[in-house]
């Protein structure tokens, strides 16, 4: 019966669509998945008061939420309003030990304020900080996966990164990393269930894995 299976809703990183996960297939016998995208925030939103909003579009008692990067740390907050099963994410933090020296470096110097983020219609640049590499060879499919591309948008998901500060939490979190994740380097992450080769952009190159391992994953 379809009320008997598993409903798992995946939320995509910084200015990503959720064609990030148009290869990740979970078995249709035991699992339902559901796409979430960003919106755009209002002017001085914090990020409880936008995974509140968020939380608006979960229909189902007891999800799974995953989020990868950004969205990673969405899905934690939105975890504190809701009951949810477990809660996943990839190539994210889960503290802010976690955070990079460069990140620590501009939540304290602000220096996250002068980034030229009025090239937002830039893919080269827009990937840089969405996705942590250069992608001079692949701009197509990065036009395909980074979809958001308004200034009030970016200029406050960087600044909501810089300065997230997540609380206890009671639900049960499983952190997935790459060990060559360029954004957030495994040497800072702690407790993660590492993938080798992994990079930040995972979730595109390594679907196989994710395809193999998140069915358990979810279930155990």
């Amino acid at each position: 019966m379809g009320d008997n299976k598993i409903h798992v809703y995946f939320m995509p990183g910084m200015a990503a669509g959720s064609s990030i996960f148009k290869n990740i297939v979970l078995p249709e016998a035991i699992f339902v998945t559901h796409l979430l995208e960003w919106f755009v925030p209002h002017k001085n939103m914090s990020l409880r008061e936008y995974a509140k909003k968020m939380n608006k579009k979960i229909e189902h008692n007891n999800p799974v939420l995953i989020g990868v990067s950004f969205g990673g740390m969405l899905v934690q907050e939105m975890a504190r309003h809701i009951p949810v099963k477990k809660v996943i994410i990839i190539s994210s933090i889960k503290s802010t030990s976690e955070l990079p020296r460069r990140l620590l470096f501009a939540k304290y110097t602000k220096a996250h304020k002068l980034l030229p983020t009025r090239l937002v219609n830039n893919v080269e640049f827009l990937a840089k900080y969405a996705f942590g590499e250069a992608v001079t060879k692949r701009l197509a499919l990065y036009e395909e996966y980074l979809y958001i591309r308004d200034k009030t948008y970016i200029d406050w998901s960087i600044d909501q990164i810089v300065n997230w500060e997540p609380q206890e939490h009671e639900f049960q979190l499983i952190h997935i990393h790459g060990e060559k994740d360029a954004v957030f380097p495994i040497v800072n992450i702690e407790n993660c269930i590492r993938v080798n080769n992994g990079t930040h952009t995972m979730i595109l190159h390594r679907a196989k894995w994710f395809n193999e391992h998140l069915p358990t994953i979810i279930l155990q």
